[in-house]
């Protein structure tokens, strides 16, 4: 089982909150991070042992910071989320709910299906929002269609 596919959505959230509090200088205080959540601060490190346990984040003296596994896995999810958004949005929904069909799947569709959609649509550049989709790892090399 891919890493991103043990993640619960709180995690996700943790790791994004991290992402985007964090400083090259500062990791980010628990009690942040559940602000971020909206989660008291013992749920919010519910969500981080975890995390911790499998490589995604470092805590130093009550302080959070992504590693590079974190990094590269939120890039991950955030690629999955985006693949499967676009799929539901050709096929008719609206962006908000081609949206929450993506979080219905988004953690459970492994990396191999990811490209394989990705590949299939013929690899599209943003997602209905406006966001940026990743190259397809055999587009990366100058493999692929």
């Amino acid at each position: 089982m891919e890493t991103l596919q043990r993640l619960t959505r709180r995690q996700v959230e943790a790791l994004r909150v991290i992402s985007a509090k964090e400083t090259p200088e500062r990791g980010v205080a628990l009690k942040a991070i559940a602000a971020g959540q909206g989660l008291s601060p013992p749920s919010a490190l519910g969500h981080l042992t975890p995390l911790e346990g499998l490589g995604l984040i470092a805590r130093y003296r009550g302080k959070s910071r992504l590693t590079e596994k974190g990094r590269r896995t939120l890039f991950e999810y955030q690629r999955h989320h985006r693949v499967a958004e676009t799929l539901f949005g050709r096929l008719g929904l609206a962006p908000q709910a081609s949206c929450d069909a993506a979080r219905e799947i988004d953690l459970a569709i492994s990396h191999r299906t990811v490209e394989e959609v990705c590949r299939a649509q013929n690899h599209p550049a943003a997602c209905p929002h406006g966001e940026p989709i990743s190259p397809c790892s055999d587009r990366k090399s100058g493999g692929g269609s």
